[in-house]
């Protein structure tokens, strides 16, 4: 099953664009990836074509493991943009070995392993500025059948923060604790703001409301620091969307520098590297929550990966919170109920791409605002 052609897609979502990619084979099937990465879909729109699509045509799309070491090897520098558009082919390879198959990619990852994979809110904060709004838009979260969800109550904090801004945000936290009770999960984001020292004071301000998470308190690249922050804490810190490189997830492992790591499957390499990492976690005793703020074909590709992966204890979902043709870019796909992700049951992915919704929203340049600028805050979630 040779790769005849590399094909790719950019639509508008709002805050954000999405990059899809489709791969046509000799014998007439078509497998689709995604490539989104903010500020970014541009620059990797032209690495696939100048740079990836001379090294996947001819390739043998079964030949998935070898062609992503490979790429991983032959691009010699690392990081996001890179590793990005590799992710995207090794997804739409895995895509085609299910149709090839028959079967659905979970199968191929290692099958079935878990009876229910729970669902997390993110995206839902958008335009809340005091506690009460943040409180009301929780209880509304619930309503959709959420036990788990994800915020950012630390506005555009930067390494240290006033005895006020801290307060702030320890009354937002309380009262969307207040709105929804004590058995939904709380996962608090930091987006790697503030120096260890803060995020050790803002933490233990935090404490008495049970955050099921502290993500990124620090800078995603100070180890150190990160794992100094977790030993100072009764919650657990959670990390790892920064990073790129399987030797990266190996010494945080290693360290144990967080309690939960956060692959992002479409920035590390794809499902191959992501089930390396996984066996990483479990070795040192660590969970994964895999990261997805982008599409809906790499949200897809988290959920084979959670339903075939033991070490996955949630799964991010923006998807109710993205702007309202988002299920339009495939067809109409809505994969939560009720807070828990269905079982994937199509060969392949499951899911395809539909062109004539993809042209009708058209890329807009420089569309994702800086998460210290005003904007993100005031605009981040997209309902029109």
């Amino acid at each position: 099953m040779k790769i005849t052609r590399v094909e790719t897609f950019l639509a508008s979502a709002g805050l954000r664009n999405y990059l899809f990619l489709r791969l046509t084979t000799d014998t007439g099937l078509t497998g689709i990836g995604e490539a989104s990465l903010e500020w970014q879909e541009k620059t990797i729109e032209t690495l696939i074509h100048e740079w990836l699509v001379d090294r996947v045509i001819g390739a043998d799309a079964f030949d998935v493991e070898k062609r992503t070491g490979n790429l991983i090897r032959d691009q010699y520098q690392g990081g996001p943009t890179v590793l990005t558009a590799i992710s995207g082919v090794e997804l739409a390879c895995w895509d085609l070995i299910g149709k090839a198959c028959g079967q659905p990619v979970y199968k191929l990852l290692g099958g079935r392993v878990r009876e229910k994979l729970p669902a997390y809110a993110n995206g839902w904060y958008g335009g809340a500025v005091s506690p009460a709004d943040y409180a009301a838009k929780a209880k509304e979260v619930v309503s959709r059948g959420y036990r788990a969800m994800k915020f950012d109550p630390f506005s555009t904090a930067w390494k240290t923060m006033t005895l006020g801004e801290m307060q702030q945000a320890e009354e937002i936290v309380a009262a969307v604790r207040g709105a929804v009770g004590d058995r939904v999960e709380l996962m608090i984001e930091v987006h790697g703001r503030l120096s260890p020292e803060t995020a050790n004071a803002m933490g233990r301000r935090l404490a008495p409301f049970h955050p099921a998470w502290y993500e990124e308190p620090v800078s995603p690249y100070d180890l150190d620091g990160q794992k100094a922050v977790k030993e100072a804490l009764p919650f657990p810190v959670a990390a790892g969307e920064r990073l790129y490189m399987l030797e990266e997830f190996g010494r945080a492992a290693s360290m144990r520098a967080a309690d939960i790591l956060q692959p992002d499957l479409i920035h590390i390499g794809g499902l191959s590297v992501g089930k390396k990492i996984a066996a990483l976690a479990e070795a040192h005793g660590l969970g994964i929550a895999p990261h997805c703020s982008v599409g809906p074909v790499a949200l897809c590709a988290a959920i084979h990966f959670g339903w075939s992966t033991p070490a996955v204890r949630i799964q991010e979902n923006f998807g109710d919170y993205d702007v309202p043709w988002r299920s339009d870019f495939v067809s109409g796909w809505q994969p939560t109920r009720s807070g828990e992700y269905a079982l994937p049951d199509k060969p392949g992915l499951g899911i395809d791409l539909n062109l004539e919704a993809l042209a009708r929203h058209p890329y807009q340049k420089n569309s994702f605002p800086s998460l210290w600028d005003k904007k993100w805050v005031d605009e981040f979630t997209q309902t029109s």
